[in-house]
């Protein structure tokens, strides 16, 4: 059996927050249930550095992050680090990424749907020699039925469409060993989709199943047309498969428009001309018409996504950054 790592010497929390000011008191009273003074409990030293990272909130979230860091307990950092704008999820955990300087590094959400339980199993496995732990959804009741069946919908189309395959019912909440996060910081993408890259940098991974509890406070900041952007910027990330698709159907339509030109002309030869078909002329234009709309912006997308790489903009600009008192 081989021997134990050590426990990190700093574990560090990557948490993304937008108009959370409801949510921050309850995530910090869960988590000090959690990790306790390591001096009381006898157990080995473990600091624990929190990084917020707020994005662009409209709130008080700020100001409650601030209290919690003026309050910590001795044994935790926190960083508050603000960005200039609401930049989105993809680019708050990108920021955090930058930020940490733990031996782990944890990302996960402040509602609590992921539980900070979770983490000192991700730790052991950690600890047998692994460099990413991902916190599998073991039970997803808590979501509405819609969400559990898009989100299933969305991996099957992923990994039919790509080759990099993404695990299922895993999303950002995970374990990663220092070393994946300075390949992290490696990948110079502007439009980031954090799943794929997470999953594209590879190393040894394992899973720890979890149980998704229902959102403590607060209101979920996706909805419908968010989340199949969001789709859609996963399939665009790491597949070109759309691109084919539409070869393959254009190269089928082709063939079949020829087939059947070949069969009206032998049909006029052998049986005369027939009244012409308005109504077919009609769906046809119609059908074909929709098709190359279609084409077009699938082309449009990825269009779009060298548009933006081409500027090479950073990802984010951070406001301020708060460090906790000496």
């Amino acid at each position: 059996m081989p021997e134990l790592k050590p426990p990190p010497r700093v574990l560090s929390l990557i948490v993304p927050v937008f108009n959370e000011e409801a949510s921050v008191g309850p995530f910090l009273e869960r988590l000090q249930q959690v990790y306790l003074d390591p001096g009381a409990t006898g157990s080995d030293p473990q600091k624990l550095e929190i990084v917020f990272v707020n994005d662009g909130s409209t709130d008080r979230t700020v100001e409650r992050l601030l209290e919690a860091q003026s309050g910590a307990p001795s044994w935790w950092r926190i960083i508050v680090v603000e960005l200039s704008r609401n930049f989105g999820k993809e680019a708050a955990l990108t920021a955090g990424l930058g930020t940490v300087t733990g031996d782990v590094a944890v990302p996960i959400d402040v509602d609590l749907q992921d539980p900070p339980e979770v983490i000192p199993a991700m730790v052991a496995k950690w600890r047998a020699g692994f460099e990413v732990v991902l916190a599998r959804r073991a039970d997803r009741s808590s979501d509405s039925l819609p969400k559990r069946l898009t989100a299933s919908w969305f991996y099957r189309l992923h990994n039919w469409m790509a080759d990099l395959k993404l695990p299922h019912n895993v999303g950002d909440f995970r374990l990663m060993d220092r070393v994946v996060v300075e390949a992290l910081r490696e990948l110079p993408e502007s439009r980031r989709f954090m799943k794929g890259l997470f999953a594209w940098v590879g190393f040894r991974s394992t899973t720890v199943d979890y149980t998704r509890d229902e959102r403590a406070c607060g209101e979920s900041k996706f909805n419908g047309r968010k989340l199949l952007s969001f789709a859609v910027e996963g399939v665009t990330s790491f597949s070109d498969a759309p691109l084919r698709l539409w070869t393959y159907l254009g190269s089928a339509i082709a063939l079949l428009s020829l087939l059947w030109g070949g069969w009206i002309a032998l049909r006029t030869i052998l049986f005369g001309a027939d009244l012409p078909g308005y109504p077919s002329i009609f769906v046809a234009v119609t059908f074909f018409g929709g098709v190359q709309l279609i084409g077009i912006g699938v082309l449009g997308e990825y269009l779009g996504r060298t548009y933006i790489e081409a500027k090479r903009r950073p990802v984010y600009f951070v406001r301020k950054v708060h460090l906790p008192p000496d």
